[in-house]
């Protein structure tokens, strides 16, 4: 299965029985939405909602992190997520969160995942047929979960890459978040950056016209001019680890191996502490 998947392409499939697709909508802090609600006024037909934030390490104090093993088996399963089921992943803004969920499912070992072009916007524009209300159950399957060795970046891994240079950072928050410019909109962060990072904000890696991602050529050139050399080891990161996972279907897209996404991403690195920070562009 591809990585990533046309409208036409799920259009044609819809309501196969061994197809799932998840809604992974998930809203920055601030945003003042309400990602289920809005699943409940649209979403694709069939589709079921992925939460971000319920599938998570509630023992861990950062948003987000990385359930165990058995968790994300349990809770993709009762989504109706099996061994032999393909999964089609999209969200509300286009590209964004979608890919966090299509990197979750990869990083446990379920490749038969994709991330839908242009999400639940382009299924709209195109006239598609749009669901509302709360999804039906789905029936449960088993998933078995097999971590990807390397998939996940912590804290160590980043401060090694970061003090030696032995993979390279790729930061994906707007410019004025990595420079240090602008306020983080978590409370309490510093600003900047982890040293030696270098910044490729996600969005820049979609058309601004409908969200849809950039020929694999394109996101080759830009990938290379934010000074990545995509044949070296990458880690990816971002506010709290979601965008991250954008620029890595990136990367995974224009051919890259060995990326890693920083789990804990600058909501980790950039609170109070004597880990360091830089600002301004990147060196």
């Amino acid at each position: 299965m591809n990585d990533l998947v046309s409208t036409a392409w799920l259009g044609e499939r819809l309501g196969l029985p061994d197809l799932v697709v998840l809604d992974a909508t998930y809203m920055l802090p601030g945003s003042g939405r309400d990602a289920q609600a809005e699943f409940r006024q649209a979403h694709v037909p069939g589709a079921v909602f992925f939460d971000i934030d319920a599938i998570a390490d509630a023992g861990i104090p950062l948003p987000h992190m990385m359930p165990s093993a058995e968790q994300f088996a349990r809770q993709v399963g009762a989504l109706g997520v099996g061994d032999n089921t393909d999964v089609v992943v999209y969200d509300a803004h286009g590209l964004m969160s979608a890919a966090r969920a299509w990197w979750m499912l990869r990083a446990f070992g379920h490749a038969r995942v994709a991330v839908l072009d242009g999400g639940l916007p382009k299924w709209i524009a195109e006239g598609r047929p749009v669901a509302n209300g709360d999804a039906s159950a789905p029936s449960a399957r088993t998933f078995v979960a097999r971590p990807v060795p390397g998939a996940v970046a912590l804290l160590d891994d980043v401060a090694a890459a970061s003090r030696t240079g032995a993979a390279q950072i790729l930061d994906a928050r707007a410019a004025e978040r990595f420079t240090g410019e602008a306020e983080e909109i978590r409370p309490g962060l510093r600003r900047g950056h982890v040293p030696g990072s270098r910044n490729l904000p996600f969005a820049a890696l979609l058309d601004p016209r409908d969200k849809t991602i950039l020929p694999v050529e394109e996101i080759a050139r830009r990938i290379a001019a934010a000074g990545i050399d995509k044949d070296r080891p990458v880690i990816t990161t971002c506010g709290s680890g979601v965008t991250a996972c954008v620029l890595a279907l990136g990367l995974r897209l224009a051919g890259a191996s060995g990326v890693a996404v920083y789990d804990g991403s600058w909501t980790e690195w950039g609170q109070p502490s004597d880990r360091p920070v830089e600002t301004g562009p990147a060196r």
